[in-house]
């Protein structure tokens, strides 16, 4: 469970986002003036002021539009991703275990990607959402311990088959973590927590946090000060350092992941296959 820590208006509502989001579907194709715009990203939030951050600087900089939602306030998620070019969901202060209606539409929405075979990205709450979906348990650790900080993390076999170049330590902040999902494949593993990256088809999950900002790690050390007490996390100055000798290699792998990502071309199935064969 990620802890966004993010400030809720006195009135409880919902606090937008000026320039950054788009409420309901983005324009795509060919523009007036006959540039090409890429489809839109649909956007998962959880917070009035939470940001995709270094995630959606990225999207941005590749031309995709952002379509950001925050079901946690109402707002709906599509029917379909058939004019998407995929999906995010973020994380978040809440438990994929939790009961909220909002919590609950989130995790079965998730047959929408899987269905339909298109990208989907899970970070932090969103993976064990994601996990939790495909059957797999989510917990907290059973001693108790966190990930609030710069941790080690070790690609699998898998995982380096479809992205060379992983960081060696990564940005977590979390209490709970997942099982690894029948019928998927792990792409990373930790220590305390063991599974930290798994892929099913096109949908994908990650533990930790490639999408925290500079300003963001401020905020959340910050305002999540409480969360560097809990076993296992690290304190505040060791967030900042393990930035400056982290960062640049996470920061890499976010870039290289995000295009394989949109970009790789789904494996095409069994029939597929044979029907190519007979032309």
């Amino acid at each position: 469970m990620e802890e966004d820590n993010s400030m809720l208006r006195p009135d409880g509502n919902q606090l937008g986002e000026v320039g950054l989001e788009t409420l309901g579907p983005t324009t795509f194709g060919l523009t007036a003036c006959g540039r090409f715009t890429a489809l839109p990203v649909l956007i998962v939030l959880h917070g009035p002021m939470s940001t995709p951050g270094r995630v959606g600087n990225a999207l941005r900089a590749m031309g995709h539009p952002l379509d950001v939602r925050r079901p946690v306030f109402g707002d709906p998620l599509p029917k379909t991703l058939d004019h998407y070019a995929g999906a995010i969901i973020f994380g978040g202060p809440m438990s994929a275990n939790d009961t909220e209606e909002f919590i609950r539409r989130e995790i079965d929405w998730l047959a929408v990607p899987l269905k339909e075979q298109r990208p989907f990205l899970g970070i932090c709450l969103g993976a064990q959402m994601l996990a939790k979906h495909l059957g797999a348990r989510v917990a907290p650790h059973p001693e108790g311990r966190a990930e609030v900080g710069y941790y080690p993390i070790r690609p699998t076999d898998a995982g380096r088959k479809l992205c060379s170049h992983w960081p060696d330590h990564v940005y977590q902040w979390h209490r709970e973590g997942f099982d690894l999902p029948a019928g998927t494949e792990q792409l990373a593993e930790g220590d305390d927590f063991p599974v930290q990256a798994f892929r099913t088809g096109r949908c994908f999950g990650i533990q930790f946090h490639p999408d925290v900002t500079h300003a963001m790690l401020h905020r959340w050390t910050t305002r999540g000060h409480e969360r560097m007490s809990m076993p296992g996390a690290r304190n505040r100055a060791e967030h900042f350092n393990g930035r400056m000798v982290h960062d640049l290699a996470e920061r890499a792998w976010l870039t290289a992941f995000l295009d394989g990502w949109l970009h790789r071309p789904p494996a095409p199935d069994r029939g597929q296959i044979a029907s190519l064969a007979a032309e």
